[in-house]
């Protein structure tokens, strides 16, 4: 169900709008837009679009300053676990996004409140907004206290095995491995491996 109160939102995520234009934006989704004959720009899509950027630049200075002994390869997989789709529901859950975002009636019957790509891509939209409205300080403060603990969830060794990269990597270091290239006849297609 649509929340209308505002200022519901406002305490939860310790941030109040200056300017709510674009907090109207970030709230809606364009399956609302569609049904109340908004133009294609009346919706997050453009806020997502900066927020997935806000995001990504906060969280990779905070790691690269926080963890000035982890390689490249390591921030890049721990950034890439913390600013997934899956992150950004939880977060939105916490800050009860879900429930002030204006939806299409098919959406809203769809179960749309709880899917987590819409609540992941308004957490973006609303980050930019706040982004824009209080400048980097309040992005920080607003994000930060959400985002630090899966950060650091994730950043305890073993917590982000890429497991294709452990393949490889045993692969390679198995002696059975002899760097043949073996092929086959156009038309058909064989594999074996051996682990």
């Amino acid at each position: 169900m649509y929340n209308e109160n505002l200022n519901d939102l406002y305490k939860t995520c310790g941030y109040t709008f200056k300017n709510t234009d674009y907090l109207t934006l970030a709230l809606t989704h364009s399956s609302y837009a569609n049904e109340n004959r908004k133009t294609k720009n009346e919706c997050n899509e453009r806020l997502e679009f900066f927020g997935d950027s806000v995001l990504s630049i906060l969280v990779s200075e905070y790691m690269f300053f926080k963890y000035p002994n982890l390689p490249e390869g390591e921030l890049t997989r721990t950034r890439a676990a913390v600013v997934c789709e899956e992150t950004l529901f939880t977060l939105a859950e916490k800050i009860d996004l879900g429930s002030h975002i204006k939806l299409g009636k098919g959406e809203e019957q769809n179960g749309g409140r709880k899917r987590k790509s819409i609540l992941a891509d308004a957490f973006e939209a609303f980050l930019a907004t706040v982004y824009i409205d209080g400048g980097r300080s309040a992005a920080e403060q607003f994000l930060y206290p959400l985002i630090i603990p899966e950060i650091e969830k994730h950043i305890e060794p073993g917590s982000n095995v890429d497991y294709k990269t452990v393949l490889q990597q045993f692969v390679q270091e198995s002696p059975e491995a002899d760097g043949r290239r073996r092929t086959a006849p156009r038309q058909s297609f064989l594999c074996r491996c051996r682990v």
